[in-house]
């Protein structure tokens, strides 16, 4: 311990020393607009020759920020705002001496390439959040939301707003009408909103500003220059309503027998998405009978640790003012906290059924493969005095399987209950917008329960409390939150949850926790505190602690991987403020982190080291490594005992050319491998992107991990003359993947994207064995491997004669496993008139189990390219009233 308290002393003293040669106060700019009395608006047609536009200044005297911050940029640029009641306007010239050499790549809306400007605007002056508009010299727009001082922006928000863009001989202009009903801001007769401008110089990387921030300074928002003279504006109540139709026609190989899979399928369906301004801060979101096909594809993926696997939220409805809702359980500077851990994931809701029928031989079962969701409304935003809130409400429908008899009757049965979710969120900024304290709480309910659905929860809630203090112009912060949830359902639903991976109530040797097959509920809690420095300075240093319960569960709602740990985390990093002869910018971390369960068991204790390289031809780097003294797992049994795990190093290190050449490439790789070569992995992925044209790219990323470890779960077996088994293998495991893309832009609102990835993982078991000592300190002395005699293949099964008395002891199937898989996505996009959009989407899946004997190759071929995919066509159409 006292080791302990002299290395944080010595930390904390390196940083106050290194933060005493402070950043200098940069004084804030201010634009002054006016109002458009007479004359009219400006046409937007990107040439800035209206006379309106002398009714004010140009804003200019942009200063480099990156490579070489508070330098005179390579070329100046100005911008001149105005308004009337309903609009804003901005007029903007990007000068240039070479013009012919300005970059026009064109792209989808939010795809920044080329020359570009953007503006950020803080209506809501809260010193957080901010709109964003960014126009290229090409005319394609982008937009994005701003959050949480600029450490979130979310490209979803897709508002309604005018832009065109032209060159001359004096490089490149554009111009901007942004509706105020797209914008949010508080009643008064004199507004003052934060401002910032960013030009993109796209030869020489480098990006200017309007108002300077200094590279170590924290935060986005916060450092805004000023917008005054907006006098008599009125907040414009929002009212959008967008129908859409959505035509669908599914193929596939037809199933002898199989009345359910004739080979097609054919469906039309309509909906319908609200937007409604309650106020001009807070608005109201709605989806009836939402569609999501145009949606891409997850990745293919296998998880052979048991947990599930994260996938992000690709959803409009549930995507757009995400930020609100996000509640972390232990987000980290340091990272390996489980940082996907979240009050609410919204990919549960409208998620596979989680049931599935019980069926005799020769019955067919139509099992529905996703919840509809019935309808769904949203209502969120900020308010001027710094509310924070969210409201989100959805009601999924009930799924039945159909299942047809040997006698051709059907029946049905009940999949997924009638479900209701509910999700509140509140935050409250104050202290000048340094500090903010909020609340969440998540409700999920299901309605009678069949005795088929008993395993579910009948309802689960979940509550916590956030808060975050800085000082010091931002520079240091302390944060925390704490979580609480409470799951109640049948005996058999909560003997379940004990159970399942997430706890193991059940494993042997736990003495804290114990299996209760009576208990009808479960109470839990988690946590996070943490303290740090991320401005003034070359260092930055975050450390802090984050805690689980053994009774926590947040999967109703949310994501969780794992229960009953408690972590302690330090990370220290060092960034240079300036280019070099070498580099533009380089940044060094550690971390380290220290793992009990609340037994007070020791599970885990890592140290690394990182580093990442912005080189001076624009090339970027990174590599780490970090070593494992001390790493156990409560998990790795799936109920049996804590197992040692032995001590290893993981690493990895990546490599990309630069992003402007028209081909580029990009490189990584990870791996681990433990010190007594117990196990080893290696994962690698190289790939290109050409752009032969500014409106074509084509990439593609192929990659091939090896997983090697000679001591995999397999099963567990309770009695085995009259004592456990905790079945082990060595596996051999491959998985080759590619993903492909290529886009294609007709112009910024005519788009064709195209995606596809084919993925085999393939993997082979040898060299059986049985934990008998699992926390030994030697890896061959925690079990005990059966030798070949004691081992037998016979169609496909395994049986296992442990004393070679002729008689078996215990069974297992083959665990060898080949899963094959080709999923693709053509999206043909056009946006005929701003904010409504016609879709044709082309998906493509094709899923199989291959031969584990087999190449990989040999394997992904013979089980893609011989086989008649699932192809699933849909049209969908969408009009939106702006009223």
């Amino acid at each position: 311990m006292k080791k302990l308290i002299i290395f944080y002393t010595l930390i904390l003293f390196s940083i106050y020393v290194s933060g005493q040669d402070s950043t200098e106060v940069v004084t804030k700019k201010i634009y002054v607009t006016k109002s458009i009395e007479k004359g009219g608006p400006p046409l937007i047609d990107g040439l800035l020759n209206d006379e309106v536009w002398n009714l004010v200044e140009w804003g200019g005297d942009f200063i480099e920020f990156r490579p070489d911050e508070n330098t005179p940029p390579s070329h100046q640029t100005k911008f001149k705002i105005v308004y009337d009641e309903k609009n804003l306007y901005i007029g903007v010239r990007c000068y240039d001496s070479e013009p012919d050499e300005i970059v026009e790549r064109l792209s989808r809306r939010d795809d920044f390439d080329g020359d570009w400007i953007e503006f950020n605007i803080d209506s809501y002056h809260d010193q957080r959040t901010a709109f964003s508009f960014t126009v290229t010299a090409a005319g394609v727009k982008g937009d994005e939301f701003i959050s949480n001082n600029g450490n979130n922006w979310d490209e979803s928000w897709n508002p309604i707003w005018y832009t065109k863009s032209n060159i001359d001989e004096e490089g490149w202009t554009a111009e901007l009408r942004i509706p105020l009903s797209q914008l949010k801001f508080g009643k008064g007769d004199e507004q003052v909103w934060g401002l910032q401008s960013t030009r993109r110089f796209f030869r020489a990387e480098e990006r200017s500003l309007w108002q300077r921030k200094p590279v170590d300074t924290p935060g986005w928002v916060s450092e805004f220059g000023e917008l005054h003279g907006l006098k008599h504006i009125e907040p414009q109540n929002q009212l959008e309503i967008q129908p859409y139709t959505v035509t669908s026609a599914e193929t596939y190989e037809a199933e002898e027998g199989n009345p359910f899979r004739d080979g097609s399928e054919n469906d039309i369906t309509v909906g319908l998405d609200a937007k409604i301004g309650v106020t001009n801060d807070l608005t109201l979101d709605l989806t009836v009978n939402p569609d999501f096909g145009q949606v891409e594809a997850d990745p293919s993926a296998i998880a052979l640790d048991g947990f599930q696997i994260f996938f992000r939220e690709q959803r409009p409805f549930f995507v757009e003012n995400k930020n609100i809702f996000d509640f972390r359980v232990s987000q980290s500077e340091a990272g390996d906290t489980f940082s996907f851990d979240n009050i609410f994931y919204s990919r549960r809701i409208g998620r596979s059924p989680q049931g599935s029928p019980d069926t005799e031989d020769n019955e067919f079962v139509d099992q529905p493969d996703n919840t509809p969701i019935i309808g769904a409304a949203k209502f969120s935003g900020k308010t001027k005095n710094g509310w924070a809130i969210g409201v989100l409400e959805s009601v999924t429908a009930k799924r039945y399987a159909v299942i047809s008899e040997e006698n051709g009757d059907r029946r049905r049965e009940l999949v997924e209950p009638l479900t209701n979710y509910f999700v509140g969120r509140l935050q409250k900024d104050f202290n000048d917008r340094n500090s903010y304290i909020g609340g969440i709480f998540t409700a999920t309910n299901r309605d009678n329960l069949t005795t088929e659905l008993d395993f579910l929860h009948k309802s689960a809630f979940t509550g916590g409390v956030d808060f975050k203090h800085q000082w010091n112009n931002r520079d240091w912060y302390v944060a925390g939150n704490v979580t609480l949830s409470h799951v109640i359902g049948s005996e058999e639903a909560i003997k379940n949850t004990q159970e399942s991976i997430t706890h193991l109530f059940q494993r042997v040797g736990a003495n804290h926790v114990t299996l209760d097959s009576t208990r009808t509920s479960l109470t839990g809690s988690g946590g996070n505190i943490q303290i740090g420095k991320v401005g003034n300075g070359h260092w930055k240093f975050e450390s802090g602690a984050t805690w689980r319960s053994p009774e926590l569960e947040l999967n109703d709602i949310g994501f969780q991987r794992q229960a009953d740990d408690i972590r302690h985390y330090t990370w220290i990093g060092y960034q240079t403020l300036k280019p070099d002869n070498t580099f533009r910018r380089v940044g060094i971390n550690y971390n380290h982190w220290s793992a009990w369960d609340f037994d007070g068991n020791h599970n885990a204790l890592r140290f690394n080291t990182n580093s990442w390289q912005n080189w001076k031809n624009n090339w970027f780097s990174n590599l780490g490594a970090t070593y494992t003294i001390v790493q156990h797992s409560n998990f790795a049994l799936r109920g049996g005992p804590r197992l040692r795990q032995s001590p290893g190093i993981n690493f990895w290190n990546s490599i990309s050319t630069d992003r402007r050449k028209k081909l580029r490439f990009n490189m990584f790789q990870r791996g681990n491998r433990a010190i007594d070569n117990s196990r080893h992995f290696h994962y690698v992925e190289v790939g290109a992107t050409y752009q032969p044209i500014n409106a074509l790219s084509v990439s593609a990323f192929p990659s091939l991990s090896l997983n090697n470890d000679k001591l995999q779960f397999i099963d567990n077996f309770d009695d085995v003359n009259g004592s456990p088994r905790y079945l082990n293998g060595e596996i051999e495991q491959r998985t080759l993947s590619m993903s492909f893309r290529l886009n294609y832009t007709i112009n910024p609102n005519l788009t064709i994207q195209y995606w596809g990835q084919p993925f085999i993982s393939r993997g082979r078991y040898s060299n059986f064995k049985q934990v008998t000592n699992p926390i030994a300190k030697q890896f061959d002395d925690r079990f005990q491997l059966y030798n070949e005699n004691q081992v037998s293949l016979v169609d496909d099964t395994y049986s296992v004669d442990e004393n070679l008395n002729g008689i078996e002891d215990f069974s297992f199937d083959n665990p060898d496993f080949s899963f094959v898989q080709f999923r693709s996505n053509l999206v043909i996009r056009w946006e005929y008139i701003p904010g409504s959009e016609i879709f044709l989407v082309w998906s493509q899946d094709v899923s199989q189990d291959g031969n584990p004997s087999e190449g990989l190759l040999s394997s992904l071929g013979d089980n893609i390219f011989g086989q008649k995919p699932q192809n699933i066509f849909l049209l969908k159409a969408t009009y939106r009233f702006v009223l």
